[in-house]
């Protein structure tokens, strides 16, 4: 395969997704965490409410509160408000690109190709490190998951996070504290997203850092980490990049790469959702930190207009029609 600057958008031809489904008594549990989030729901005039509507319409988050919580209501209800009350704070689907794009200019973390079942990948090389530690580091890696979820092909809802050690060293590598800080986002506020977590080239030294953040794994993400697995029995090999064994000859430039990946999720420079544009939000004034407001609509390519008919199918939904396909 000839080498490109060309990113990876959808899975191999031949990738079929699982289906998940539920019984009724499932369904009925989805059903009644859907109508205890809309208790919860802020008001119209809130500027974030389109916002945290369109998080709550997405076809998987109910169901992924409920198996998160082994479908217990009590539980999934109380994982559920804390993930409201942290984006309503954090705001993840409304992080300006402008705002982390520094963190990406060396390839550090790049979302890039699918496993064998349509998970996007998020490849992270520590060894690529280039900021200081700091909240906006965290920031971008926040970024990144919100736009593997939109790399997402229909009936997939995880994404694949593989971490590459080679060159790392103790100064590049991150500080168990802020692991920490990833790990409570990715296992309270991203719940039954995380796939698999495949860990290569860990060098010895670095033992200790994987001993310092066990603690804080919680038994579902230390099921799914595996080190130094064969890659090609799970990621296609057209897929999978060059340097880990695969045929995919991607060569990384910052520019070309981090263009693609704000045209192809359709984010605005405040970190609006260009797709998602209404009338009532392309009337509105162009503040900056109005969220409610989106540029106009560009035009759709195929793949952009199969995904804008099913997030508006899922804005569609009312309580009583809770997708139940994973």
């Amino acid at each position: 395969m000839a080498k490109t600057h060309q990113v990876l958008t959808s899975p191999a031809e031949s990738t079929v997704v699982p289906v998940r489904s539920y019984t009724p008594e499932q369904q009925a549990k989805i059903q009644a965490l859907r109508e205890y989030a809309d208790t919860l729901l802020l008001p119209e005039s809130d500027p974030y409410h389109p916002w945290e509507l369109r998080w709550l319409n997405k076809p998987d988050t109910m169901p992924r509160y409920m198996r998160a919580a082994k479908w217990d209501l009590e539980d999934a209800k109380r994982r559920l408000k804390g993930t409201i009350e942290w984006r309503r704070d954090y705001k993840p689907d409304l992080i300006p690109p402008d705002e982390v794009r520094i963190e990406s200019e060396t390839g550090k973390i790049i979302l890039n190709g699918f496993d064998n079942d349509g998970r996007p990948i998020i490849y992270m090389r520590p060894g690529r490190e280039n900021t200081e530690t700091s909240p906006r580091q965290l920031r971008h890696l926040v970024w990144c998951l919100e736009r593997a979820k939109d790399f997402m092909p229909p009936g997939q809802e995880s994404l694949v996070i593989l971490v590459d050690y080679k060159s790392t060293t103790l100064r590049t590598n991150p500080p168990i504290s802020v692991a920490r800080k990833v790990l409570n986002i990715l296992q309270n506020h991203y719940v039954e997203t995380l796939g698999r977590a495949l860990v290569v080239n860990l060098p010895f030294l670095l033992n200790f850092f994987y001993k310092g953040i066990a603690p804080f794994l919680d038994p579902v993400t230390r099921d799914k980490m595996r080190f130094n697995p064969d890659l090609l029995e799970l990621i296609p090999k057209e897929q999978l990049d060059a340097e880990f064994g695969g045929d995919f000859e991607y060569e990384f430039e910052p520019n070309s790469y981090w263009e693609q990946i704000v045209s192809f999720c359709k984010i605005a420079p405040d970190g609006t959702r260009v797709e998602d544009a209404t009338p009532e939000q392309t009337d509105a004034p162009a503040d900056a930190h109005d969220h409610t407001a989106s540029p106009p609509m560009e035009p759709l390519g195929e793949a952009d207009a199969i995904r804008r008919e099913e997030d508006a199918a899922s804005v569609r939904q009312g309580p009583e029609e809770i997708s139940v396909v994973a």
